[in-house]
């Protein structure tokens, strides 16, 4: 099987060193030459993915962001062959999906969205690994879900590099549910760590709640900001709903009313317990 990665970063780089470590032949691409020469010398890629052998492919995964990919895809489309299968590994689908889809019809080429539900809060080819799919989610969107063969030897290929489970959703229930998954911690904790406090000496009354929250505040501003704004009118509505339900606890903490801090804090562990009823501890912790 050949397997062709345009992007060598932390996705692009775990999954050329994934589908290496089970015998594929993986071609690679990435715009710095100097990763792609690195990626070949640690032997995460067999040869560069070029213009004469992108046709090669079995598949080809565009783990870029989502501007880059549809533009690498708009660019490369009269290449391709149409017994290729091209996902995107982007973090919004909407925007990427309603791009794509059309070219993929006009050329023939078989396109679908998706999301591999794993990541670090550092990025490049410098921290990727083998592993980091291990047992992971990837959500598939396909512009039908009708081809159930296709969609079954697509699954295959993606389980060869470690996916625990492949999951099939539409780009617009992609983009609600990423903006409060996903979207949302990393804003909160990127914001939350802004206090002055955190600058104090306080390791020894730091608790295991506060290195979790503020994980993923280190993160890539130029990816983010990208995918923030393609998903802005999800991302602002779990924000104001985020606000105004804040603006609940400071009030009730600025006026004492502590039967109403009770009330607020039962109404939202009864909201987890919801969440864990329905979706067990194994999805909320995205397993």
């Amino acid at each position: 099987m050949r397997i062709g990665i345009v992007g060598l970063g932390l996705i692009g780089g775990s999954l050329a060193k994934a589908y290496k470590s089970v015998g594929a032949r993986v071609l690679g691409y990435d715009t710095d030459n100097v990763i792609l020469d690195y990626a070949k010398i640690a032997g995460a890629i067999d040869e560069s993915l070029d213009d004469d052998n992108v046709k090669l492919c079995d598949l080809i995964l565009v783990a870029i962001t989502p501007q880059k990919a549809i533009k690498w895809f708009q660019e490369k489309s009269p290449l391709l062959s149409g017994d290729t299968v091209i996902i995107d590994c982007c973090g919004t689908k909407e925007f990427v999906c309603s791009e794509c889809f059309p070219i993929a019809k006009k050329y023939g080429l078989t396109f679908i969205g998706g999301h591999p539900m794993a990541g670090k809060e550092k990025g490049g080819f410098k921290n990727s690994s083998k592993d980091l799919f291990r047992n992971a989610p990837f959500i598939l969107v396909p512009e039908k879900a009708e081809n159930i063969e296709l969609l079954m030897k697509v699954k295959a290929m993606l389980m060869l590099a470690g996916f625990g489970r492949v999951g099939i959703t539409t780009s617009e229930n992609h983009d609600k549910a990423i903006a409060f998954t996903s979207q949302m911690p990393h804003i909160v904790s990127n914001a939350f760590i802004k206090s002055d406090t955190a600058l104090m000496d306080s390791q020894m009354i730091s608790a295991g709640s506060y290195q979790d929250f503020t994980r993923v505040a280190y993160l890539d501003e130029q990816m983010w900001s990208e995918l923030f704004l393609e998903n802005k009118e999800n991302l602002l509505q779990e924000i104001k709903g985020l606000m105004d339900e804040l603006k609940k606890y400071g009030e009730a903490i600025e006026k004492g009313d502590r039967k109403l801090l009770e009330d607020l804090l039962s109404e939202g562990k009864r909201a987890k317990v919801r969440v864990l009823e329905k979706c067990g501890p194994a999805q909320l912790n995205g397993e």
